[in-house]
């Protein structure tokens, strides 16, 4: 079958988490893995009754901030010369359904939409014009931060980095070119009402010229994820909300808001 397009899946099975993709309301298992060679297996089941993992299992999640201007005018912040990069770290990633669970730490927790960037192959070095060709696929992602931690401790570590505050899927859509994703609308939703919404050509750096950018200073590995900027509209989370994050083409990724105990 063509692999263009393909809306490619983690779901939690018998053995572990294992890969499959979806066709219409269907589950279908992988043989083979994303990053090599696969095929289409046997079917799961509805795609309701399969729980989904975050589609990427990456060695680093590297985000970039203030990547919209209306980001950093709401943010009273200028726009950086250079992307300004910073890293969440694996342990932050959940998927879809999963809750966002509020630490006793933070008094203020916001949504970020964005779009993210899953790498394929191991990629240094590459120019904007190559590095697409680094890319598996494309998905949603919600880089949650502890915002009054963020202020006050002058650097990004801990309000970007707590356990549930990467949220990624509902699934990585492969098969999209740079061009195809030049001009993608980004919403944010808090239980049904928009928050956010913007366009990734309003996008300070292409996901092109990020990933160059990156894979000159780290080698970026099969699975890590670029998560590419949030648009303008941040603001805080509550307990018991559902926030929704929406790429165009891509998908909803729809996770519960939690206190943690």
């Amino acid at each position: 079958m063509s692999k263009q397009n393909v809306r490619l899946v983690r779901f939690d099975a018998d053995g572990g988490p294992r890969w499959g993709m979806v066709e219409g309301e269907r589950v279908y298992g992988l043989r083979g893995e994303p990053f090599a060679d696969w095929e289409c297996g046997a079917e799961i089941g509805q795609l309701d009754d399969v729980r989904l993992l975050a589609p990427a299992m990456a060695t680093k999640i590297i985000c970039v901030g203030l990547n919209y201007a209306a980001h950093a005018d709401e943010s009273s912040m200028d726009l950086p010369p250079e992307p300004l990069l910073f890293l969440k770290p694996p342990s932050s990633v959940i998927g879809p359904g999963a809750p966002i669970l509020l630490p006793p730490q933070s008094e203020r927790v916001d949504y970020e939409a964005e779009m993210a960037v899953v790498i394929g192959q191991r990629c240094r070095n590459v120019t904007p014009e190559e590095a697409w060709n680094y890319v598996l696929g494309v998905t949603c992602g919600n880089d949650v931060t502890a915002r009054d931690l963020q202020q006050r401790d002058n650097q990004w570590t801990r309000a970007k980095g707590f356990d549930t505050f990467c949220p990624l899927g509902p699934w990585l859509m492969t098969g999209v070119s740079a061009a195809d994703v030049a001009d993608l609308e980004v919403v944010c939703r808090v239980n049904g009402e928009l928050r956010q919404r913007g366009r990734t050509s309003n996008m300070v750096f292409s996901a092109a010229e990020l990933i160059s950018y990156t894979a000159s200073i780290m080698t970026l590995e099969p699975g890590d994820v670029i998560m590419t900027g949030t648009p303008a509209g941040i603001g805080p989370l509550a307990a018991e909300d559902v926030v929704e994050v929406q790429v165009e083409g891509i998908g909803v990724l729809r996770n519960p808001v939690r206190t943690a105990t």
